[in-house]
């Protein structure tokens, strides 16, 4: 597959050839969905906790006597139906983690790269490091780029130079850079424009292609 190589004035500087093992297969949505919720999963820390009856403070004696005050018997001020009592059924501590096959997160991140492929939303760019350290030069380049300008994932190469990249486009909002070896499922769907640079695109193949 080849497509367009930018450059940071954000014209045509030749082109590059994609992998139609990693950028062009027949995108697997179930196996998309699947790793999508399980990466979700894992994120949460399943810290939350409630106390129940057993847990609160108090509650040793009876409020008031079995029989002859005209209300309700009531064992503990500790039971779910008084303010301050303990939780039912609440949460507790809990691990979320999910598991997948490796073979089927290898085709979930191959399935979402051939998507954005497939739909004109991943570009490649050359010598983006090499970009004014500024902010300003930053939004001026990914408004003169095609394809939806909403949000931007930018993908750098391993031996790229990291700080300039990030002085430029670390702070702008709806703009997120990772390194080529951190792509995954998430970032690349919640993202409307895939940006790649020419290093990442090898190291993307190296780590996803099939042989």
């Amino acid at each position: 597959m080849q497509v367009k190589v930018f450059d940071t004035s954000a014209n045509e500087a030749g082109t590059i050839e994609l992998k139609d093992s990693v950028f062009g297969i027949e995108p697997n949505v179930p196996v998309m969905h699947q790793a999508h919720l399980r990466q979700l999963a894992n994120a949460r820390l399943g810290t939350h906790s409630t106390l129940r009856r057993g847990e609160v403070r108090g509650g040793g004696r009876k409020p008031w006597r079995q029989k002859g005050t005209g209300r309700a018997r009531q064992g503990s001020i500790r039971s779910p139906q008084w303010r301050g009592g303990g939780v039912v059924f609440g949460p507790k501590p809990r691990s979320y983690r999910q598991s997948m096959p490796k073979k089927m997160r290898r085709l979930a991140i191959r399935s979402v790269l051939s998507v954005k492929a497939r739909d004109e939303e991943l570009l490649v760019i050359s010598g983006l490091a090499e970009l004014e350290p500024k902010t300003k030069a930053m939004i001026k380049l990914l408004g003169s780029l095609p394809a939806s300008q909403r949000s931007t994932l930018i993908v750098i190469g391993p031996g790229e130079d990291q700080n300039v990249i990030y002085r430029a486009g670390g702070n702008i909002e709806n703009v997120k850079i990772i390194r080529a070896g951190y792509v995954n499922v998430h970032d690349v769907l919640t993202h409307a424009r895939l940006l790649l640079t020419t290093e990442a695109v090898d190291t993307i193949h190296d780590l996803w292609a099939l042989e």
